[in-house]
């Protein structure tokens, strides 16, 4: 069979999660915010009518904002990941094969779909989707992934929000316009390097030698300009290969002082880590943390300083992460100093089965089969009942460092007191 994928996008996905449960939201315009309600992150088209650029802080929009009635939401990242795994379960019933490329998008195998039937069945999708998730879809289809996305980007602006590239005429007409920075994986860098060679076209790096690409750039450009021929260079990953580093970093909601509190945002996000670590199988040999005040502080003190922390076994132990975590930041913690930012990094990540145990287990080694279990459990009631449900003690309870989240909507579909009331 000939080789077919569509690429799956979801419109303005987090500002769509938000009118699903709020219909009186449907025709006006509205953001959503980055963590601490920073920048706009995801527009309706009713805000980037009214010039909302993409990552615009909210401070220079604010006058738009106030004049305009823009409704302005911060980030709901549980609601937006439940809706996320929602539509997904709803793309597995069109095809045997489904990629997850991102919260928001997912790629199809269409193979067995017949070809004259390619552009209605992707139709198809978008109108179940939408009435099964309340999410609606664009919908790019063509011979290979990066066509796919070609055919999405033409989909967003096509009446039927449904693209399909399935004959050499119709690409070639196709890339002929096609900016070279918006081919997937390009951007504005390659396409300054490429314009040198008068390569300005999808079409201009379609047409050029792969083997010459491959001498004078390297051979992911030489596999894009190959698919944009038509020609499969990259197939679907079903499952996705573990992360080769792994890291948790927040920026507080108001500048953080104490020693004590800054303890609980390094424990908070090592227990993250370490929960994510067992979900994908693996454990770290070497922990980083990171601290830093804030680099636009007028005072002139600003301070920024990373401590690596190598573990004597490869561990996934939330209380191995958290005591190592902890060490590094009473290494680099300076007292007097007004902290904007801590991060926490697991590195050199090594797959649970390739682990070599120790010749003479310590009494503290966290690989007994009772560790293991009690670790499980939390992870499994804090995927029943919502993430922080369960918590190690030395993450706190009062959390005075989280983001600031002033506009938060509610948890529409986790939260039994917030669920949506009908009559």
């Amino acid at each position: 069979m000939t080789p077919m994928f569509a690429l799956v996008d979801c419109n303005a996905f987090f500002v769509s999660c938000e009118k699903v449960f709020q219909p009186r939201l449907e025709g006006k315009p509205i953001i959503v915010l980055s963590s601490n309600d920073g920048c706009a992150i995801s527009r309706s088209n009713e805000a980037k009518n009214l010039g909302i650029p993409m990552g615009a802080p909210l401070f220079k929009i604010k006058e738009i904002v106030k004049r305009n009635q823009v409704h302005v939401f911060s980030s709901n990242f549980p609601l937006y990941g439940n809706m996320s795994s929602r539509v997904m379960e709803t793309l597995k019933t069109f095809s045997p094969s489904l990629e997850v490329y991102s919260i928001d998008e997912a790629f199809l195998d269409l193979r067995s779909v017949p070809k004259s039937y390619l552009f209605s069945y992707g139709c198809d999708i978008k109108k179940i989707v939408k009435k099964w998730t309340g999410i609606p879809v664009s919908i790019g289809i063509g011979p290979t992934k990066t066509l796919a996305k070609v055919a999405n980007n033409l989909a967003k602006k096509h009446p039927a929000g449904c693209y399909a590239l399935l004959n050499p005429e119709k690409i070639e007409k196709v890339l002929e316009n096609f900016p070279l920075q918006n081919v997937w994986g390009i951007g504005s860098g390659w396409s300054k390097k490429l314009s040198q060679f008068s390569i300005n076209t999808a079409l201009n790096l379609a047409k050029m030698d792969s083997h010459w690409i491959r001498r004078a750039f390297n051979v992911i450009l030489a596999r894009t300009a190959l698919e944009l021929r038509g020609v499969p260079c990259l197939s679907l990953e079903e499952i996705s290969p573990p992360k080769k580093s792994l890291i948790s970093s927040r920026s507080f909601g108001s500048p953080i002082t104490s020693f004590e509190d800054l303890r609980e945002a390094v424990s908070s996000h090592a227990s993250s880590l370490a929960q994510r670590l067992r979900e994908q199988r693996s454990c770290a040999s070497l922990l980083s943390v990171s601290l830093k005040t804030n680099p636009f502080d007028n005072t002139g003190r600003f301070y920024s300083n990373t401590y690596l922390v190598p573990l004597v076994h490869p561990s996934q132990d939330t209380t191995t992460l958290i005591k190592a975590a902890t060490l590094a930041l009473e290494i680099i913690f300076r007292e007097g100093l007004s902290y904007k930012k801590v991060g926490v990094m697991a590195l050199q990540l090594l797959s649970e089965k390739h682990i070599q145990q120790p010749l003479f287990n310590a009494q503290n080694l966290d690989n007994s089969p009772k560790r293991k279990s009690l670790l499980k459990t939390i992870d499994n009631l804090n995927r029943q009942h919502g993430k922080g449900s369960v918590i190690f003690a030395s993450e706190g309870l009062q959390k005075s460092w989280r983001p600031k989240a002033s506009r938060l909507s509610p948890c529409f579909t986790q939260e039994w007191d917030q669920l949506v009331r009908v009559g």
